[in-house]
C-alpha cells in the first residue's frame, strides 16, 4: 500500500515515496547494502599507508600537531595553534584517535572509513528519494573512489560522505513527518559540517534548499512561496555563513587567492578524470560508462525519468562547476573535487525501472562494474605501496629531528599516470620527526606554519620537493640541477632524492651518498663546512651532520 501526503506544521504538504508493492529485490536488502560497504574497504586493507596523493603531507602536519608541545625537535622548525576553520573533519579524528591507535594506524582507519561511509550514504539517499534502491543507482558506488579522494583530499571526501548522510537525514525527517525537531537537530548538525569542510556544507544547503522546493511544489504550493518555505527550512543550515567574515580579534589568517576562471582545458579534464587512477583506457571507459547512465533518462521524457530534486540539484551542480574557478580562497582544484558528487547525483536520480528482468541486469552489470573497479584498485593501491617500501627504506638512515631537503621524481603534469611519490617524504617527519621541505603554506586553509627561516622563503615549502621534467614542470616548481645548486646547504642535514632515476643522481663532493634504492632513490648527507658566525651549529655523528638552530 503506498504512503499519502502528510501534513506539514508548516501547512503543506510533505509527499512520502510509494512504498514498494512487491518484494524487495537482491540488490535493495540490506545484506546486500552491508556487503557493498564493506567490498568498498578492500583496496585499503593491505596497505599500511593508504596510497593517496597529497595523504602523506597531511600526516606530516597530524605529527606535528601531536607532538609539537612535547616534541625536542619539531617545535624548531614549525608552529601550529588551533582555529576554527571550515577545513578540520580529519584532524579533529586524528587528535582524538592518534593516542590510542598510533598515528599511522589512527589515519588508515579513518581513511578506510571514508569510502565505505560515501557508498552507504549513496544508498541511503537513493532510498529516501526512490523509495527503494533503483538498480542504476549502483553505478554510483564507484564514485566512493573519485579522484579528490586519489588524490587525498581526505577532509574533502570525509564531508562529502557526512553532507550525503544528512541529507538522507533531512530527507527521512520530511518523510515522516519529525520536522519540528529538525531545525535543532541541523543546527548542530549543519556546523558540525561546515567544520568538516565548508565546501561540503554549501553542497547541503543546495540540496535541501532544492528538496524542500519540491516537497512544497508536489503539495500544491506555488513558486514564490514555496522559495520562501524552503528558505526558512534551511535558515538553521546558515549560521556558518557568519565564521565566512572576518571579525576583530579574530585568531588566524583568512584564505586568500581565487584566480583560474572558466579554464576549459582543465574543465574537461576533470570530467574525463572522474575514476583517475593508475590505467588510463580503464579509467576513462569507466567514466564514459558512468557519464552514459547519468544521460539516459534523456533519451526519452526526462521529466520521467528523473526525480526532481536530485535532477535539479544535479543541473545546479554542474552550473557551480563550471562556474567555479580551479583556486578557490587558496585551495587548488576547486572545480574538480565537485565532479564525483555531480554525477553521483545525476545517476541517483534516475527513477527505478518497472521492468524486473531489466532491472536485474543493469543491477547485475553495475555490481560487475563496482567489483572490477574495487579490484584494479586493490592491485594498484599494492603496487603503489611496494613502491613505497623500497624509498622508505631511506629513513632507516636519518636520525631524529634531522633537516632533510627532498625532491621527488615525479610524471609530468600531462601523464595520466602518477606515481603518488610528491608527499612521500612527510613520512621523514611522521617517523623520524623531521623536517622536510614539502608542507603546504596555506594560511586560513589549515593550522601549521613553517617556522624554520633558515630554509628560506623558497626551499621551505611544497612545491620545492617536487621535480619533473624542465619541459612539462608548473611554473614554481624547482628545476633539480638549480635547486642542487641553490639551495641553503647549511639549513639542511640530509638530501634525499626519492624515485629519482640513477643518471639524475648528482656527484658532489659535498654530498655524500649514504643509502640507494637500486636504480631510483638516493639519500645524501651533506657535509656542512661552518664559517665563523655561522647561524648553525654543527656536530658530526655516525649517520650525518646534524645541525640544530642556535638560540
Amino acid at each position: 500500500m503506498s504512503a499519502g501526503p502528510v501534513a506539514d506544521y508548516r501547512g503543506y504538504q510533505m509527499i512520502e515515496p510509494p512504498a514498494p508493492s512487491r518484494p524487495s529485490a537482491w540488490w535493495q536488502t540490506r545484506s546486500f547494502a552491508v556487503a557493498m560497504i564493506l567490498l568498498a574497504a578492500v583496496p585499503l586493507l593491505l596497505p599500511p599507508i593508504p596510497p593517496l596523493t597529497d595523504l602523506m603531507g597531511h600526516m606530516g602536519r597530524y605529527r606535528v600537531q601531536l607532538e609539537i608541545g612535547s616534541s625536542p625537535w619539531l617545535h624548531q622548525y614549525y608552529s601550529f595553534h588551533w582555529a576554527l576553520i571550515g577545513n578540520l573533519g580529519c584532524d579533529l579524528l586524528v587528535q582524538l584517535l592518534g593516542p590510542i591507535f598510533g598515528l599511522e594506524l589512527a589515519v588508515k582507519l579513518i581513511v578506510m572509513t571514508i569510502p565505505m561511509l560515501t557508498v552507504a550514504s549513496l544508498l541511503l539517499v537513493a532510498r529516501e528519494i526512490h523509495g527503494r534502491v533503483p538498480a542504476t543507482a549502483l553505478f554510483a558506488l564507484p564514485l566512493a573512489y573519485g579522484y579528490p579522494f586519489e588524490f587525498g583530499f581526505i577532509n574533502f571526501a570525509l564531508a562529502m560522505a557526512l553532507m550525503l548522510l544528512l541529507f538522507a537525514i533531512w530527507l527521512r525527517m520530511a518523510r515522516t513527518g519529525k520536522l519540528r525537531w529538525r531545525p535543532w537537530l541541523f543546527l548542530v548538525l549543519g556546523f558540525a559540517l561546515w567544520v568538516a569542510h565548508s565546501f561540503a556544507w554549501g553542497v547541503l544547503g543546495i540540496l535541501c534548499f532544492i528538496a524542500e522546493v519540491v516537497r512544497a511544489r508536489k503539495a500544491g504550493t506555488g513558486w514564490v512561496r514555496s522559495g520562501w518555505l524552503a528558505f526558512l527550512a534551511c535558515l538553521p543550515l546558515a549560521p556558518p555563513a557568519l565564521l565566512l567574515v572576518p571579525w576583530p580579534g579574530r585568531h588566524g589568517e583568512a584564505p586568500h587567492g581565487t584566480f583560474d576562471w572558466f579554464n576549459w582545458y582543465f574543465k574537461w579534464l576533470w570530467l574525463a578524470s572522474v575514476l583517475r587512477e593508475r590505467v588510463e583506457q580503464w579509467d576513462l571507459l569507466g567514466a564514459e560508462l558512468l557519464y552514459t547512465v547519468a544521460l539516459s533518462g534523456l533519451i526519452w521524457k526526462p521529466w520521467r525519468r528523473y526525480e526532481p530534486t536530485l535532477g535539479i540539484a544535479a543541473l545546479l551542480l554542474f552550473g557551480v562547476f563550471v562556474a567555479l574557478p580551479r583556486v578557490l580562497l587558496g585551495s587548488a582544484y576547486a572545480d574538480m573535487r565537485l565532479v564525483p558528487a555531480m554525477l553521483a547525483i545525476a545517476i541517483l536520480a534516475l527513477r527505478p525501472i518497472a521492468n524486473r528482468r531489466v532491472s536485474t541486469a543493469i543491477a547485475a552489470a553495475a555490481l560487475l562494474f563496482f567489483a572490477a573497479r574495487i579490484t584494479v584498485s586493490t592491485l594498484a593501491f599494492l603496487k603503489f605501496e611496494r613502491n613505497y617500501d623500497v624509498q622508505l627504506k631511506a629513513l632507516d638512515q636519518v636520525p631524529m629531528g634531522s633537516r632533510v631537503m627532498a625532491l621527488a621524481n615525479i610524471p609530468c603534469r600531462s601523464a595520466w599516470y602518477t606515481s603518488r611519490m610528491e608527499h612521500l617524504s612527510s613520512m621523514a617527519t611522521v617517523r623520524r620527526r623531521a623536517f622536510v621541505n614539502d608542507q603546504w603554506v596555506a594560511p586560513g586553509a589549515q593550522l601549521l606554519r613553517i617556522a624554520y627561516p633558515p630554509a628560506g622563503r623558497y626551499f621551505s615549502h611544497d612545491p620545492s620537493q617536487i621535480v619533473r621534467r624542465p619541459d612539462c614542470r608548473a611554473r614554481n616548481e624547482p628545476i633539480l640541477e638549480l635547486a642542487l645548486e641553490y639551495f641553503p646547504r647549511d639549513a639542511f642535514d640530509y638530501v634525499w632524492m626519492i624515485d629519482m632515476p640513477r643518471d639524475r643522481w648528482p656527484v658532489d663532493p659535498d654530498l655524500v651518498p649514504i643509502w640507494t634504492g637500486n636504480r631510483f632513490g638516493i639519500l645524501y648527507r651533506i657535509v656542512h663546512h661552518p664559517a665563523a658566525g655561522s647561524a648553525t651549529a654543527s656536530s658530526d655523528t655516525p649517520k650525518g651532520s646534524v645541525a640544530r638552530v642556535t638560540q
